[in-house]
């Protein structure tokens, strides 16, 4: 896989992008409990309990990314189908909405990824925009909002969607321009220097803290299918749930354990994938889930839908490992 470095950026400090379904009784059995970010040693097929995370009036609820305080960031659509970043602390949700330069605030804001010290990443964007307008920015801990810029050879700037940042400040995430397909590009930013992968329409979510193992999903034309990656060692490789129609990997825990989504003739189903093998989370009575946050526990956060069509709503969820 070939890496290219000659991209400015600007921002303050750091930078990036990238793109992106708990129910009661809904419980894995399991042989024992762990404690909160106590991480598994244990790599073979977890068990979960699932319990929901709702936005109250929300339209839609999406966790993205869950870090190992039990710490869980995503977004909510509310009844006026404006988009608003949430961070869950303690079972307390804080909406977060991005306040531009200007000191008005962004008519759509979303949260995606969380560090151990709190700090998150996300997107913004107005009504006003092309639709697939997406700026990007980071949050710190004690609530400062920096804006992100990914500026290309032709010093204009990219939209970014930023979907990771890890324990040393490295961001994940991807670009684009006016479409979400050919000029996507997974990108990881350390300080100033951007690395760039050359999958097409590639997306990097996750990766271990020392970087030495990342995951996402990109097209393969010649399959003409979604399929999942991973970057090891820098030497990239792709996979696909077995029987599925497509996969995606949305993030990867310390451990390498790495989760996501597939699809086959049920529908979408979310998954986690171990030394074990692959477990498939699909939460009871829902008709599709989708698996997008994993932390150094196995804790997974995503989403369900309930109903089909128009008539669906889509919940949250958190699936805590009990084995």
């Amino acid at each position: 896989m070939r890496h290219r470095h000659p991209i400015s950026l600007v921002g303050a400090t750091l930078a990036a992008c990238l793109l992106a379904l708990g129910c009661a009784d809904n419980t894995m059995t399991a042989p024992r409990t762990l404690s909160l970010a106590q991480p598994s040693a244990d790599r073979q097929l977890p068990t979960f309990e699932i319990s929901t995370i709702d936005v109250d009036g929300a339209l839609l609820t999406q966790p993205q990314g869950i870090n190992a305080s039990g710490d869980v960031v995503g977004w909510y659509i509310d009844a006026n189908k404006r988009s608003h970043g949430f961070i869950r602390h303690g079972g307390v949700i804080t909406t977060v909405d991005y306040l531009k330069p200007d000191n008005t605030v962004a008519d759509n804001t979303t949260l995606r990824g969380i560090g151990p010290d709190g700090q998150t990443v996300g997107t913004y964007r107005d009504n006003s925009e092309e639709a697939v307008a997406s700026h990007g920015f980071r949050r710190t801990a004690d609530g400062q909002l920096i804006p992100v810029q990914y500026i290309g050879s032709d010093n204009q700037p990219f939209n970014v969607v930023l979907q990771r940042i890890l324990s040393d400040g490295t961001i994940l995430g991807c670009r684009h321009i006016h479409d979400t397909m050919g000029s996507m590009k997974g990108i990881v930013i350390v300080g100033d220097q951007t690395t760039e992968i050359d999958a097409y329409s590639s997306m990097n979510n996750g990766a271990t803290p020392d970087g030495r193992l990342m995951t996402g999903f990109y097209t393969n034309m010649m399959m003409n299918r979604t399929e999942a990656y991973i970057i090891e060692n820098g030497a990239f490789s792709s996979f696909v749930v077995p029987g599925s129609a497509s996969t995606s990997a949305w993030d990867v825990n310390p451990r390498g354990d790495i989760v996501g989504v597939f699809m086959d003739a049920h529908g979408a189903h979310g998954f986690v994938r171990t030394d074990g093998g692959y477990t498939t989370i699909d939460v009871n009575g829902a008709s599709g889930t989708r698996a997008f946050g994993i932390n150094a526990r196995g804790d997974v956060v995503g989403t369900y839908a309930v109903g089909a069509g128009t008539a669906a709503v889509t919940h949250g969820f958190l699936a805590t490992r009990v084995r």
